[in-house]
């Protein structure tokens, strides 16, 4: 086995997780195997906290958790926060401001570890990926009043577009020394979900914030990814892979393993490690 590789980081919808939203029993064999061999495991995911824990069990073989696409750091051992970032009220009420005076759609999400909870504005326009978001969360949703609202800390704002890069990019150019993240819907598969973080945000901040917490070399990191939300981690680590299931643009830019369908975690681990017996 080589002992250059000390961190692998793997995003998790789309990447770790299957379409059934479950992990191989291959790939579960892989990450035990690393523990074994104390490999540091991360999964680096745009899922929040709470959405994070309907799909992964307290024992899930992990070491750490990058979570809110990098907005928070938890060590999945011990259970414990170890990071977070928020954006100011101030900043908060300017960037809603903006949104709404363009009618977009968008949530404003607590800060960690309560950012499960959100206000949204509706702007009217026809938006079932935003409606449907609202559904899965409607326990913590609150309607956004711009006339009362005491705008607070947050830890992200989240605006959903229709598939529509060319209204993506002309709202993000309305926007400056805030970190603007593009990631495909998890729900419906097809709309733009622009995460709107503070300026140091990112899932590759998150790694790097980790590596010296852990004093890790950064050349002795891999990731896995799936999405646009992964590009900043897939620049950063050493070496980087997309699964075959990416986006066309994702796969041009960087080395592709196997698709979440057929165990492309484990691909990537079998590429730089002598793993037995998977």
């Amino acid at each position: 086995m080589s002992t250059n590789w000390e961190m692998i980081i793997t995003d998790l919808d789309g990447t770790l997780l299957n379409n059934n939203r479950e992990v191989s029993l291959t790939d579960m064999k892989t990450l035990f195997w690393l523990g074994e061999n104390n490999i540091i495991r991360v999964i680096a995911t745009g899922r929040n906290f709470f959405s994070l824990r309907k799909v992964l069990k307290d024992n899930f073989p992990i070491d750490y958790l990058i979570f809110s696409s990098g907005a928070g750091v938890y060590d999945w051992k011990n259970k414990t926060l170890m990071h977070s970032q928020y954006m100011p009220d101030y900043e908060v009420k300017q960037i809603s401001e903006i949104l709404i005076n363009h009618n977009v759609d968008f949530m404003i999400h607590e800060i960690i570890p309560e950012n499960h909870k959100f206000v949204y504005h509706r702007s009217g326009n026809h938006n079932p990926d935003f409606e449907r978001r609202i559904k899965v969360y409607n326990d913590f949703a609150i309607e956004l009043n711009p006339k009362t609202e005491s705008y607070q800390h947050a830890c992200q704002i989240i605006a959903v577009f229709p598939n529509n890069i060319s209204l993506f990019d002309e709202i993000k150019q309305k926007f400056s020394d805030i970190k603007i993240i593009r990631t495909t819907s998890p729900l419906d598969g097809d709309s733009i979900w622009m995460e709107i973080f503070p300026e140091i945000v990112s899932k590759g901040y998150g790694i790097d914030w980790l590596c010296k917490e852990l004093n890790i070399d950064p050349v002795k990191t891999i990731s896995i990814g799936n999405d646009y939300n992964d590009i900043d981690m897939l620049e950063y680590t050493a070496e980087k892979f997309v699964v075959d299931n990416a986006p066309d643009d994702l796969k041009e830019k960087f080395p592709v393993c196997k698709s979440n369908q057929e165990n492309g975690f484990t691909d990537v681990v079998l590429r730089f490690f002598d793993v037995f017996n998977l």
